[in-house]
């Protein structure tokens, strides 16, 4: 049976299956609508680094062929071949995504999906509505990345703009339309798989079943291709319809007829975008775009407004003396002043607003989290909160070792938003490794996280012993700081204040550290640091510290 995953979930491929030559197949659909479904092969940077590596109608394969365009084929939008074990080095994710070639919005597509087929079995399969997204025009869809084994995840990330603009975010440039023809050409007398449609996909024969998917043998397996049963197409379009109003910008108002402002001066109407000239980013709160076409764009005029600055010297708003902050409060000056502060949407589960307020999407894994008593600022959807006590053990052991967690269990299929006196909040993802924090710096964690106290030994401390919280298993646990920290790697001369270090992996020794001499004592005053924490462990383990002390 297939896994299924929801947006935001992750799994190493080897927990899916065996093989490593993979047949991906992806459905998407909108009435009126087509779609361009593309592979985009990043480096460690995740740049386009290499274009040979974005596989597409005008190149349907890599040099190495390890990833190749099949067409539609059982059912499926599109498909492709991916032989993870000939990957190049210097690939280090495949990102799958798809596009509208012309108008439209992604709102519109009906149930779609990104599946993943292994010797004609499906292992796991990611399925999406138009209902996900708004206004975009383009969703990466899934990714496979390295990260010591290969392994994918589910992405469902809308993004505004079509293909070009895609290709530019990954750090590609935008080719014109010469080089379509020699592309097509070349490749159909070479490579069988892309153009065939009623012959057996170039695998090998249907009826070679194999009990495993091949791992690089010259027959892949042949069943992956043609030999999944073609799914129903839908069977009547559904979301049709936007399902969440417009775009935050107004429709675009007639230009006004400004006067002429002295050389150098503001008009009297302020400018709510980038005057030309000027170089990008120069608008109403220092932000950079968020999406493309919501904002000004470098050649186009201001906002809603026409460009009268003379001879490009007219600075943008906010950035001449003596202009106040608070301009007139129309629609467009409303929605520039807010832009910075919009809820910042993405696939995963967890996701920081900012420095200090992070999201967790609770319909994301099903599975409840447990937060720090009263960190909740607001929620939306249905969410349910519960007492979560530790009892009548671990309200013992919390009292003893000063590391009991006041919880409350939240629930439900909503989005809750987190924080706590403004500390710094940074989600770190737990894949079967452990860590260890203080109960202190916890603010919220996955319930399927198993933790427990670990005892640090020592003398010349108060109670001879320091305690913290061991988090392992697969799961999400968000640690706060006071302040920005650094990740140190350990060394055998890797030293940390006490009530500086914020967190450490589980698989490091600590050892207590004690600067007393006698002689020293034997005069008044001390230097303040008599104890610290020595780190010792093999090369990849690593100490958190924060830049706050009490």
């Amino acid at each position: 049976m297939a896994r299924e995953f929801q947006r935001g979930h992750k799994a190493k491929i080897s927990d899916l299956t065996a093989g490593t030559d993979l047949y991906i197949g992806v459905q998407i659909a909108a009435p009126g609508l087509s779609f361009d479904i593309s592979c985009f092969g990043l480096d460690a940077d995740e740049r386009l680094s290499d274009d040979r590596y974005f596989v597409f109608f005008n190149q349907p394969k890599t040099p190495e062929e390890s990833v190749q365009l099949l067409g539609a084929q059982s059912g499926d939008t599109e498909s492709f071949r991916v032989t993870l074990d000939r990957i190049p080095a210097n690939i280090h994710k495949l990102s799958f995504t798809a596009t509208i070639d012309g108008a439209g919005q992604m709102s519109q597509v009906g149930p779609g999906h990104l599946r993943i087929v292994a010797g004609g079995e499906e292992v796991a399969r990611y399925a999406f509505t138009g209902a996900e997204f708004t206004t975009e025009r383009a969703v990466m869809l899934g990714d496979f990345y390295l990260k010591d084994v290969w392994r994918f995840a589910a992405v469902g990330q809308g993004f505004d703009g079509g293909l070009d603009a895609l290709l530019r975010n990954f750090g590609g440039e935008v080719a014109e339309e010469e080089p379509v023809a020699p592309q097509q050409q070349g490749a159909a007398p070479g490579f069988a798989p892309p153009p065939q449609a009623t012959a057996p996909p170039a695998f090998g024969a249907p009826a070679a079943p194999a009990p495993a998917p091949a791992f690089g043998a010259p027959v892949a397996p042949a069943p992956a291709f043609g030999g999944p049963p073609a799914p129903p197409a839908p069977a009547q379009p559904v979301h049709t319809q936007p399902t969440m109003v417009a775009p935050l910008a107004p429709a675009p108002v007639p230009p006004p007829a400004p006067a002429p402002a002295p050389y150098g001066q503001p008009p009297q109407q302020p400018q709510y975008g980038q005057v030309p000239g000027q170089p990008p980013g120069q608008y109403p709160g220092q932000v950079p775009p968020q999406a493309p076409g919501q904002y000004p764009v470098p050649g186009q005029p201001p906002y809603g407004q026409a460009a009268p600055a003379p001879y490009g010297q007219q600075p943008a708003y906010g950035q001449q003396p003596g202009v106040p902050q608070g301009v007139p409060a129309t629609g467009a000056g409303l929605a520039a002043a807010l832009a910075p502060y919009k809820e910042t949407p993405t696939g995963a589960r967890w996701t920081p607003q900012n420095q200090q307020l992070m999201r967790v999407d609770l319909a994301m894994g099903a599975t409840p989290v447990l937060a720090r008593q009263g960190s909740m600022v607001m929620y939306q959807g249905k969410v349910d909160f519960s007492h979560k006590g530790a009892g009548f053990t671990g309200r013992i052991v919390g009292n003893a070792t000063g590391q009991e967690m006041q919880l409350m269990r939240c629930t439900g299929r909503g989005q809750l938003f987190l924080a706590e006196e403004g500390a710094h909040l940074h989600p770190i993802e737990l894949q079967g490794d452990g860590i260890c924090v203080s109960a202190e710096n916890v603010l919220a964690f996955d319930e399927s996280l198993q933790y427990e106290v670990r005892r640090i030994e020592g003398h010349g401390i108060p109670g001879g012993a320091l305690f913290t919280m061991q988090f392992q298993g697969t799961g999400t646990v968000v640690v706060k700081t006071h302040g920005v920290p650094v990740v140190l790697p350990v060394t055998p001369t890797t030293f940390a204040d006490c009530n500086a270090v914020v967190a450490w992996s589980s698989a490091s020794q600590v050892i207590l550290s004690s600067q007393v001499r006698l002689r020293r004592n034997a005069y008044p005053g001390h230097s303040g640091e008599t104890v610290n924490l020595q780190f010792r462990g093999a090369p990849g383990n690593f100490i958190v510290v924060q830049p706050y002390e009490v």
